[in-house]
């Protein structure tokens, strides 16, 4: 997007110290720069803790359009994105597969259930959280790399962004559902037999 239409890209990334690896990757990929929301408790913020943060971070950018990816492989909430541009005030969509810029507004394509897309004009600026496949991995140049490492890495501090420490949700448990089987007899004639069967394969099994 950025060869195309110009502009610029920053990389925002919370994360301890060793994020800033991956900060570089990005930065050898094209971007131009980043900020790095550095602490070592990241793992432990929920949703919304992590998206508070990033939009004080973002708030002075003031940028035109936002992606996020649309999950994360630890936990796979697929929140993060969704709730930043509740707090930011600006349009969102998600499971993006295609963007394509108009002017002063963009055109999606989303990806919805059984092979189904939807296409949507959304003005700016705005947040979209992309689908995996939308594009091919972009692999770092040497000379990429070369330029990563004279690009400016904004380090941000927790406390100085101004955001409550308070987080909302914790994980109490993780655990395998148990599986179990079990028969169910159905009383009553075959006619009310037949209907609370109906009835437990459309909203208990969903079936149909």
């Amino acid at each position: 997007m950025k060869e195309k239409q110009g502009g610029e890209v920053i990389a925002l990334c919370a994360g301890p110290a060793r994020a800033s690896q991956i900060i570089r990757e990005a930065l050898a990929k094209g971007a131009d720069r980043a900020l790095h929301i550095e602490d070592d408790q990241v793992s432990s913020w929920d949703t919304l803790a992590l998206a508070r943060r990033l939009a004080k971070a973002i708030e002075a950018e003031k940028p035109d359009l936002i992606l996020t990816g649309l999950q994360s492989d630890d936990l796979g909430s697929g929140q993060t994105g969704v709730v930043l541009a509740e707090l930011l005030g600006i349009p969102h969509a998600t499971i993006i597969m295609a963007v394509e810029a108009q002017n002063g507004s963009i055109k999606v394509k989303r990806e919805l259930e059984s092979g189904w897309f939807q296409n949507i004009d959304m003005p700016l600026p705005a947040v979209l959280t992309i689908q995996s496949g939308i594009n091919k991995l972009r692999y770092a140049t040497l000379m990429g790399i070369k330029k990563a490492k004279t690009k400016p890495v904004k380090r941000l501090i927790v406390g100085e962004l101004g955001v409550a420490a308070t987080e909302t949700a914790t994980i109490e448990r993780v655990y395998i559902p148990l599986k179990a089987k079990k028969t169910e007899m159905l009383a009553g004639s075959a006619k009310e037999a037949a209907a609370k069967l109906v009835e437990k394969l459309k909203f208990e099994v969903r079936a149909i």
